[in-house]
């Protein structure tokens, strides 16, 4: 099972696609899904779609359409990872019971979103000078997808309602550089999530727009009238 995992491929009309692409894929599809509904059990399991889809972007040899390392994606794994663990320790944290869901949604404050920005400036600069030192394949877009993905993943931790809209304006860059790239499997999930970036985003924002609606004020009773 280990060595299926590690090096078996699935058919697919003409090509075949890598099975840790796919399953990494598929871990993080499942941390997506209860990231949006606020479990902590998002953090570990987004973790195990990190290391393999870490392993697929460093080889650069999967896709069949470019033999050089997407070192922008295999970047982003780690970044995930460091940043994950942090949102784990966060959201455990911050619940009160195994039930209840681990964080808040809100909308960052006005510092807070001049933060993003200026990180997001910096973050691109950064990583756009170090993929291209490195070779990467596509380091202008890669350069978002790795500074824009840890913003977003950052926001999640935080549970700052913004971090929807960050990772749709990802999703946009990612199909179409996977796409160009021959990550077919990936690309495919990027443009599903996408889609269900614009459902967490309406989740989340419901709650948000919940909590800071008053209770409602129980009628008062007759004391007048006998039971």
């Amino acid at each position: 099972m280990l060595d299926w995992l590690l090096h078996g491929t699935i058919a697919v009309g003409d090509g075949t696609l890598a099975v840790r692409e796919v399953v990494g894929n598929g871990f993080g599809l499942a941390s997506a899904l209860l990231g949006m509904r606020r479990l902590v059990w998002a953090w570990p399991i987004g973790l195990v779609g990190n290391v393999l889809l870490f392993t697929v972007f460093v080889s650069g040899e999967l896709s069949g359409a470019t033999s050089e390392p997407l070192w922008g994606q295999a970047g982003r794994q780690v970044m995930f990872a460091l940043v994950g663990v942090y949102g784990w320790w966060r959201w455990r944290s911050a619940r009160r019971s195994p039930d209840e869901a681990a964080v808040e949604p809100r909308w960052a404050t006005g510092r807070e979103r001049l933060a993003l920005l200026g990180a997001a400036a910096v973050g691109y600069a950064a990583a756009y000078a170090l993929l291209v030192r490195i070779g990467s394949w596509g380091p202008t877009t890669e350069a978002w997808i790795l500074a824009g993905s840890l913003i977003a993943t950052y926001g999640m931790a935080r549970g700052w309602v913004e971090f929807w809209l960050v990772w749709i304006a990802v999703d946009v860059v990612g199909v179409t550089t996977l796409l160009r790239a021959g990550y077919y499997p990936t690309a495919g999930m990027y443009l599903f999530y996408g889609a269900f970036c614009v459902l967490g985003l309406i989740t989340w924002w419901r709650v948000e727009r919940a909590s800071h609606q008053p209770a409602a004020t129980p009628l008062p009773v007759d004391e007048g009238v006998p039971a």
